[in-house]
């Protein structure tokens, strides 16, 4: 699916940077609240000169392979900071992603892949750095989280051999299934998926679009691992890395193509 300037550049346009209301991201339904820093900060032109238009995200840049983690009981790999992959695919997969301010609703800083899929090199380049990534790796299962997730993981799937599996939210499956539940900023979700569809010993690959509090990939770490199943890795196009979801992964890595900055 916003670089904290572009939201402090927001609030500076709107002459409302001292509102006590935090801003907030919205992930699958959920509303995500996050201080903003206590500090001053440069804008690009780009971010302080168009306030109706949508920014995109910027890649992080580039750095050696080592791994970023703010626990070390945690691992997280991004493509931008591989050698390896060339440059120009992550710039032009961060370049198509935009963020929509204050949409559904007052404050809500909005990740928008639909712009990603308009782009046909960029759409294909997503899943190409997915492939080439885990085409070697003996994955047994791609499962995709509701919604966005099912975008990506049936053409990785496809392209490495392996079956998608569907982790959908309560109700949505028609046959038996088996449920995790999760913690939210208020109340609790659940995720579901069918009985049987992952084996006992399949080695698993977790996508989703995002990384934000990390609570719904937590979830299906759970609920693979409870039918038997390894999870191998978990990837996203997106990480949030202020919110610091990768924590709530335990020893799973993760991997992203784009970090917000």
């Amino acid at each position: 699916m916003e670089a904290i300037t572009h939201q402090l550049a927001l609030r500076l346009r709107e002459g409302n940077f001292g509102r006590k209301k935090l801003p907030r991201y919205f992930q699958g339904g959920n509303l995500v609240r996050i201080k903003l820093p206590n500090t001053t900060a440069s804008f690009s032109a780009a971010a302080t000169t168009t306030p109706k238009l949508a920014q995109p995200i910027h890649a992080s840049a580039g750095g050696d392979t080592t791994p970023v983690s703010s626990d070390p009981d945690t691992l997280t790999e991004m493509a931008s900071h591989d050698p390896a992959i060339k440059d120009t695919r992550i710039a032009q997969i961060s370049s198509a992603i935009r963020v929509i301010p204050d949409f559904p609703k007052p404050g809500i800083m909005f990740q928008d892949i639909t712009t990603l899929l308009l782009d046909p090199k960029a759409f294909k380049d997503t899943i190409d750095l997915f492939v080439e990534r885990y085409q070697d790796k003996k994955i047994n299962v791609v499962a995709g989280i509701e919604a966005r997730g099912f975008i990506f993981g049936p053409p990785i799937a496809l392209a490495i051999g392996a079956k998608f599996v569907p982790m959908r939210k309560p109700k949505k499956l028609p046959g038996e299934v088996i449920s995790e539940e999760y913690s939210l900023e208020y109340g609790t979700d659940v995720i579901e998926m069918h009985v049987g569809a992952v084996q006992d010993g399949e080695r698993v690959l977790i996508i989703d679009d995002l990384i934000a509090t990390g609570g719904t990939l937590g979830a299906a770490i759970r609920l693979i691992e409870r039918v038997g199943g390894t999870v191998v890795e978990c990837a996203c196009v997106i990480e949030l890395p202020e919110l610091k979801g990768r924590a709530r992964l335990g020893d799973k890595p993760l991997f992203v193509l784009v970090s917000s900055t």
